[in-house]
C-alpha cells in the first residue's frame, strides 16, 4: 500500500463494476469526486452500528440519502453504495454477473447482529430477494482495526460465540500483569467477517482484501488510515461500489 487518496480492490469482479476505498489522504470527498467523474451519484447513509441494509434505485436514492442504515445495495446503474469507516470494517459485495452491488459498514455490533443475524446476513437476504444465490457473490474487505489492536470486553465475545461457538478462535485472551475480574480479549474483526461471509454461502476463494495482516490495520498505519481508537477525534474513510455500465450479455 502507498500514500494514495484511495485503494482499488484487487479482486475478480466484472470489469464494469467500480469500487474504491479512500485513505486518510483522500478522506470521504474522493468518493464523491471519482463517482461524479464517472457519471455516478454517491448515496450516503446515517450509520448507527446496526444491521439494516437499504435497497437503492434510481427513484429512491434521494430519499435514502442519510437514511438510518449500515448497508445499501442496488441493481441500478451509476448509483454508488457508500459506507464511512475509521476502524470498523468496510465490506463491498457484487455478484459474478455484475448486476448487483452492496456496501456494508461492519463494526462488531453490526457484524454480530441479533441471534446470529447481522449486516452480512441482511445483505444476503437482500440479494436472495433479488433472486440471487449467495454462492454467486464476491466480497472485498477493506482496512479495519487489526487483531493486535482490537481489545474488547467479554460482552463482545459473547455477542458472537453465544449463537456461533465456532467463532471462539477469533478471540485471544489478554493476559495483563495486574489482576482484573473483567475478562479482556483481542478480537479479529476481519477474521470474524470472513467466517460470517463463508457461513452466509460465499466461498472462501471469492473473498478478497483484508487478510488480517498488519498492513490492513487502521490503528497500526497512521500515515495511511484514520483510526478512531488511536486518535479519538479523526476524519473518516469511505468505501464505495457501483455498476458503471450495463453488463455485456453472454452469448
Amino acid at each position: 500500500m502507498h500514500s494514495s487518496p484511495y485503494l482499488t480492490p484487487q479482486w475478480n469482479a466484472p470489469r464494469h463494476i467500480r469500487a474504491l476505498c479512500s485513505t486518510r489522504h483522500g478522506h470521504t470527498a474522493v468518493v464523491d469526486n471519482v463517482a461524479a467523474t464517472e457519471g455516478a451519484r454517491a448515496v450516503w447513509l446515517h450509520q448507527v452500528h446496526g444491521t439494516k441494509v437499504v435497497s437503492l434505485d434510481n427513484h429512491s436514492h434521494h430519499i435514502a440519502l442519510n437514511a438510518e442504515a449500515d448497508g445499501s445495495c442496488t441493481d441500478h446503474l451509476h448509483t454508488a453504495c457508500v459506507v464511512r469507516v475509521a476502524d470498523c470494517l468496510p465490506i463491498l459485495l457484487c455478484n459474478t454477473q455484475g448486476t448487483w452491488v452492496a456496501a456494508l459498514h461492519a463494526g462488531w455490533r453490526g457484524l454480530a447482529g441479533h441471534q446470529g443475524i447481522g449486516v452480512v446476513e441482511q445483505a444476503r437476504s437482500a440479494y436472495r430477494a433479488a433472486n440471487g444465490v449467495a454462492s454467486d457473490l464476491i466480497a472485498w474487505l477493506g482496512p479495519c482495526i487489526g487483531k493486535t489492536a482490537f481489545e474488547v470486553g467479554d460482552e463482545v465475545r459473547l455477542a458472537f460465540t453465544a449463537h456461533q461457538p465456532e467463532t471462539q478462535p477469533f478471540f485471544t485472551p489478554v493476559i495483563h500483569a495486574e489482576k482484573s475480574a473483567a475478562k479482556k480479549w483481542m478480537a479479529d474483526l476481519a477474521g470474524l467477517a470472513r467466517w460470517r461471509l463463508q457461513a452466509a454461502g460465499i466461498p472462501n476463494h471469492a473473498i478478497f482484501g483484508n487478510d488480517g495482516s498488519r498492513a490492513w490495520c487502521t490503528v497500526s498505519n497512521p500515515d495511511q488510515f484514520f483510526s478512531y481508537r488511536r486518535e479519538k477525534e479523526c476524519g473518516r474513510m469511505a468505501a464505495a461500489i457501483w455498476i458503471n455500465a450495463a453488463p455485456i450479455p453472454v452469448p
